[in-house]
């Protein structure tokens, strides 16, 4: 089993000398790698969307804070770190030309020596799709699934000509290629029917969030959707064994003299064995690579939770005890 992190890339644990802090803290502590998020605006109004990880419906910490880059904040992680991998989770692919997005990621890959992972989604914020004179809302799937398989052309093909309905680009060199032979591996985020499908059909790996309300990914349901995902690659043509399966959630190691929460104990959060029991739960189902998101914003807590994990837990799972 892999196990991640995700960074503070917006709110305020996102300063640079957080992010840098809590990179570096990961690779000491050897975990396998860390991500980033993607918003480029946040307008006022979001009345007419709907975030699918929040029970309120609505982008925690509101419009009113700081997002940084994913592409730039890549590119400057790549230059801090030396071993850990770095990904998106998750880039919006409409919001950007596929073409300069996949020449930035390659240059990327070639800097840190091939360790990108490019996390993907097709967003889900109406009003920034229309701040950024993206494609339609509406054709945000289609559009996702022709500019990723655009962008997998790019990295692997010399030259390369593509006939899209809503991109084409003929008799181009898009060098130099990625580090990683076959190029980047896509990670599709989303726990939609479309997001499964988009997983088995175009990508390495899928890449849901777990939380709940009201995207509830519990075993049973993380399972099911999993078939789905290993169908679509079947009908695909593709080995349905090939797509990996991982999972990005919060996560809390209860230190020895914190008290439990009263009520009902969130999945991932709780005790060292209560932790490893739920990691263990998954990757009976087949997850083999988890990301953690901080519970907390406090930079000194997320930093003292990543140590408890690597210490405390990840050794019981390697020795295949609780």
């Amino acid at each position: 089993m892999e196990f991640g992190f995700a960074l503070p890339g917006r709110g305020p644990l996102a300063t640079p000398e957080n992010i840098l802090r809590m990179a570096a803290r990961a690779e000491a502590l050897r975990y396998d790698s860390i991500f980033v998020t993607d918003h480029v605006v946040l307008p006022v109004s979001m009345a007419r969307s709907v975030y699918p990880y929040s029970p309120t419906g609505r982008l925690p910490g509101g419009a009113d804070q700081d997002y940084l880059e994913p592409l730039a904040l890549l590119a400057h992680l790549a230059h801090a770190t030396r071993r850990i991998r770095i990904g998106t989770s998750v880039l919006v692919i409409p919001y950007r030309n596929p073409v300069v997005t996949a020449k930035t990621l390659a240059t990327i890959d070639r800097l840190s020596g091939g360790r990108v992972i490019l996390g993907a989604g097709a967003g889900w914020l109406r009003e920034e799709f229309e701040a950024l004179a993206a494609p339609p809302f509406e054709a945000r799937g289609a559009v996702t699934d022709e500019y990723l398989t655009l962008m997998r052309r790019l990295w692997t093909a010399d030259p390369v000509t593509f006939q899209g309905r809503h991109y084409a680009v003929r008799d181009v060199h898009a060098l130099p290629k990625p580090a990683q032979r076959g190029g980047i591996p896509i990670w599709i985020g989303g726990h939609t029917d479309a997001a499964a499908r988009r997983a088995g059909a175009l990508g390495d790996a899928w890449h849901p969030i777990g939380l709940r309300p009201p995207a509830t990914l519990l075993p049973d349901e993380y399972a099911a959707k999993a078939k789905q995902v290993r169908a679509a690659a079947q009908r695909a043509g593709r080995d349905p064994q090939a797509v990996r399966l991982t999972l990005r959630c919060p996560m809390q190691v209860r230190g020895p003299r914190a008290k439990a929460a009263a009520g009902e104990r969130p999945l991932f959060q709780g005790t060292a064995e209560e932790v490893a029991g739920d990691v263990r739960r998954y990757a009976a189902l087949g997850v083999s690579h988890f990301v953690f998101d901080p519970t907390v914003p406090d930079p000194k807590a997320v930093l003292a939770n990543m140590e408890r994990f690597a210490t405390t837990v990840r050794p019981t799972l390697r020795r295949g005890r609780a």
